[in-house]
């Protein structure tokens, strides 16, 4: 990622991460179900596509879900490659 990394914020009210960059938001949505953090929306601008955002709010995401003892089911399909390719968050996957 060029520059300084974007800070990712836990938008609780939305449920979502979060980074601003140049104005522009980028996001993960997700929904619970019980104890499960669904990641079902992953979207970062086209001006900043390629930056590596998305993968570090993915990454929030399961780090969130992590520290807070819950499991996490990708339905978006960025957030399940992106799963698929860090095995060191398997465990956290939802059966």
């Amino acid at each position: 990622m060029d520059g300084p990394r974007p800070e990712v914020t836990h938008n609780e009210a939305s449920k979502r991460f979060e980074a601003k960059v140049d104005g522009l938001v980028s996001r993960c949505d997700y929904r619970m179900h019980g104890s499960t953090m669904m990641l079902v929306h992953t979207e970062v601008p086209p001006q900043l596509e390629g930056r590596g955002i998305g993968s570090l709010l993915v990454r929030a995401a399961f780090e969130h879900a992590r520290r807070n003892g819950m499991d996490v089911l990708p339905v978006c399909s960025y957030a399940r490659t992106w799963a698929e390719r860090h095995p060191e968050v398997t465990s956290l996957l939802a059966q």
